[in-house]
């Protein structure tokens, strides 16, 4: 193990809890975590299954985190109309109002004014380190799907093979938990440790 690849590990940790440590505070990082992904997540991905595969923890977990959002009136549940046996859940009025004070606009912010050469650099390490780590793991990596395999886009409608449903619109940017990496988005592979 290198030592400039444990400093980039602490400067990611580091980044993370300073970025978090902006803005509003009355929520705990895996609320505000679960805030993003429901607000970003596309209608099939809205559950606490998916929330738990995103943010690598246990499904009892991200339950706990989901009801804890729910009981602050941030998220309520909905029956899935895709699929009646299931739930989902949506952003209340008072969740999006929440998204305004997001600790992570800061480091938004920081990251608009860099280049954008050295913004999309950044991004394509990151995006590798990603993939790399979900993949040893065997965890999923979440993308949209506009950049996924499983989607079919002729320009006038989209379809999503996987789960067999229409797409609309603004689920073409949205997170989802079935997300396949179509080969022409995918960042370079990281060569494999020694």
């Amino acid at each position: 193990m290198s030592r400039e690849s444990e400093l980039g590990a602490e400067i990611i940790v580091h980044l993370a809890r300073l970025a978090q440590s902006c803005g509003e505070t009355r929520l705990t990082a895996a609320q505000w975590s679960a805030l993003r992904f429901f607000a970003r997540a596309n209608r099939l991905s809205r559950t606490p299954s998916a929330f738990s595969a995103f943010h690598a923890t246990t499904r009892g977990t991200a339950s706990q985190t989901v009801k804890s959002l729910v009981a602050l009136g941030l998220l309520e549940r909905h029956r899935n109309e895709d699929d009646g046996r299931s739930i989902r859940f949506e952003l209340t009025a008072e969740g999006r109002a929440m998204l305004a004070g997001d600790p992570l606009r800061g480091l938004v912010q920081v990251l608009d004014d860099l280049e954008p050469a050295e913004r999309q650099s950044l991004l394509s390490a990151l995006r590798a380190v990603t993939g790399a780590l979900a993949g040893r793991l065997g965890v999923p990596v979440f993308g949209t799907c506009g950049d996924c395999s499983h989607c079919s886009d002729d320009g006038a409608a989209s379809f999503c093979r996987c789960a067999a449903v229409a797409l609309e619109g603004m689920d073409m940017g949205a997170l989802c938990v079935e997300y396949d990496p179509r080969p022409d988005t995918q960042p370079p592979r990281l060569a494999a440790t020694r």
